[in-house]
């Protein structure tokens, strides 16, 4: 019988927490609010669409720093890396992240990064990377992440098989509240690395009685118990083994195992009698289970060697007919994977709602080859497979949703064009006359502006005086060229001739300022004018604009669009066929390999069966004679 040790390290999945403002009030822009919203409903597409769509516009301004994600940028895109590393886009969460890492950032968000890209490289098996980035780390470290950053760092050691800088970091993590019970366990499997036996059941009886009441932490708390008693089973040390295997809880993810082991434990020690207790117990449970399957062949066993022949028979028997029943729906399971029905259950949207969609898949008659599956569906790599399979459906689905709303968005800009098309041109014929009227006001102003320039650059007083006082100012300048021609000069006139011409001179002067103030004044209310003219027309040229653009150059992109999601739903289609096919295939082997064991298990109950009958026969006889 199979007795491997089951030692697998357990890896707790570590989860990380969006960046986000801590107060609702610091939130400026609303489309990363609406991001942040759907990533806390666990809907990380949802949340990527958005912030992607809103970090692409908010790099596609002029004046960035005005833009609202200006506030949230250094978030924003530290979120865009979480989103993608839970939608486990690890590529693009990668460089994501590793931009962070690079740019200029607190100690605190350089670190947070750093442990992000660290993960993202052990969950892709490259324990050498991860390590690198985890070395990156210095300074200040956020402590909600710093038993994660250990831990971490304890898994990639341990991953890489390197017992010995593992087991300090998980003597640190025995006192944490979130991982002491996991780094008890994987305490106990260091220990096994590093070939310190004695250490390592130490380690794992005390891991096997550590206090939880935490699901996780009970389980780990079975699975150390259940490792240990297998160790001791396959060191011939059976009733010891019986003890921890004993501990497993009846109810939990490891019972199974451990009720088999105990049987087994019992049997090798020579006690068949307390080896009927589990295997009876085990023997009742789910049918398609491997131990249970396993148990229906070891009971009778286990009476046969009591020999209690009768019973032995009767589980024998029992045993045949379940293996018969189990084999017609092994078949049955094969058939219809091949014939496509396994992919269809794993899609639809009423099982996926549910948290446990992969227990709801049992409840499906249509689909008998989940029955067998709850193992491989549970493994990591079938786990990733499908869910690469499931997220391929999900896009084709919104992709096609997207295509209808194609429709929507060609009847909105219709709706739009019989709206604004008939009251353009009225608007434009307005247009026009105001845009004519502009025109003639610029060549005034600018003819106005010519002139008074003219006018502050050489001023002629002269130009404005009446014919009257042209003539009195001529006669005035004759006068006085005939005073200074005479000798000797008469001073009197002459001062009379010059103040005279003074005063006319002084009046034409004062009325010449007087009337540029006045041109001045009139020149800067056109000026205003002018000013509100031309906010009308820009008003007009933005309304215009923003009408036309209402209804104008759509077809084209719309056009590229169907083009596009066409083509993305055609790649789709190829990458679901390709991924179906690999899951197909793995879930077939995983059903033929079963089939094989259960083939083999027939054969023995059948041997057995009839070796039972014939012992119970001579059993009787002599009871006779």
């Amino acid at each position: 019988m199979n007795r491997a040790l089951l030692s697998a390290i357990a890896i707790v999945s570590i989860s990380c927490v969006a960046a986000n403002p801590s107060r609702a009030e610091e939130l400026k822009d609303l489309f990363f609010g609406e991001a942040l919203y759907y990533a806390h409903q666990g809907e990380w597409f949802e949340a990527l669409e958005r912030l992607d769509t809103e970090i692409r516009q908010h790099r596609g301004v002029d004046e960035p720093e005005l833009d609202s994600l200006w506030y949230h940028m250094a978030d924003a895109e530290f979120s865009v890396g979480d989103f993608e590393l839970r939608y486990r886009m690890h590529h693009r969460a990668g460089r994501a992240i590793q931009a962070v890492l690079e740019g200029a950032v607190d100690d605190e968000i350089r670190n947070d990064a750093a442990y992000r890209l660290a993960r993202i490289h052990f969950q892709k098996g490259q324990e050498h990377e991860a390590l690198r980035a985890l070395d990156r780390i210095e300074g200040k470290v956020p402590a909600g992440i710093r038993d994660d950053i250990a831990f971490l760092r304890a898994n990639v050691y341990l991953s890489l098989r390197w017992s010995e800088p593992a087991i300090p970091v998980l003597e640190k993590l025995l006192g944490s509240k979130e991982y002491g019970a996991f780094a008890a366990y994987n305490l106990g499997i260091a220990y096994l690395q590093g070939d310190r036996r004695k250490a390592a059941f130490e380690q794992l009886e005390r891991a096997g009685a550590f206090k939880a009441d935490d699901p996780a932490e009970l389980a780990m708390r079975d699975k150390a118990n259940l490792v240990l008693g297998t160790l001791l089973l396959e060191e011939d040390n059976f009733n010891q083994a019986v003890e921890y295997l004993n501990r497993v809880r009846l109810d939990g993810p490891f019972s199974n195992q451990a009720l088999l082991s105990a049987g087994w434990a019992s049997m090798s020690s020579g006690k068949p009698d307390r080896a009927v207790v589990p295997w009876g117990i085990l023997a009742e449970r789910d049918s398609t289970d491997p131990a249970t399957q396993e148990a229906m062949l070891a009971l009778p066993y286990a009476y046969g060697n009591l020999e209690i022949h009768g019973r032995a028979a009767v589980h024998y028997g029992r045993a045949l007919d379940t293996y018969g029943v189990e084999l017609g729906k092994l078949n049955a399971s094969i058939e219809s994977i091949r014939e496509g029905r396994f992919l269809e259950a794993l899609i639809r949207e009423e099982i996926r709602e549910d948290e446990d969609w992969v227990i709801r898949l049992r409840s499906l008659p249509e689909t008998p080859e989940t029955y067998y599956l709850m193992e491989l569906l549970a493994s990591h790599d079938f786990q990733t497979g499908l869910k690469n399979y499931l997220d391929l459906a999900d896009l084709k689905r919104r992709l096609i949703g997207w295509t209808s709303s194609f429709d929507a968005y060609d009847e909105m800009v219709e709706v739009r064009r019989e709206h604004y098309e008939p009251l353009l041109p009225e608007v434009d014929e307005a247009f026009r006359k105001l845009d004519s009227r502009m025109r003639l006001r610029i060549e005034q102003h600018k003819m106005l502006v010519k002139r008074r320039d003219e006018m502050l650059t050489t001023p002629r007083p002269e130009f404005l005086a009446t014919p009257e006082e042209q003539q009195t100012l001529s006669r005035l300048e004759r006068l006085e060229a005939q005073i200074l021609a005479k000798a000797p000069i008469d001073d009197q006139k002459l001062q009379d001739v010059r103040r005279l011409k003074g005063t006319v001179t002084y009046t034409l002067e004062t009325e010449y300022h007087k009337r540029l103030t006045e041109f001045d004044r009139n020149l800067r209310a056109l000026d205003a004018a002018m000013a509100v003219a031309q906010e009308q027309y820009d008003q007009y040229v933005r309304a215009r604009q923003a009408a036309t653009h209402s209804f104008v150059g759509y077809e084209k992109p719309i056009k590229g669009l169907r083009l596009h999601v066409r083509e993305s739903v055609d790649t789709i289609d190829m990458l679901m066929a390709r991924q179906g096919r690999l899951l197909e295939a793995l879930a077939i082997e995983e059903l033929q390999a079963r089939r094989g064991r259960l083939e083999s298990y027939r054969d023995k109950a059948r041997y057995a069966l009839a070796n039972s009958y014939d012992r119970a026969t001579q059993a009787q006889t002599k009871a006779v004679e």
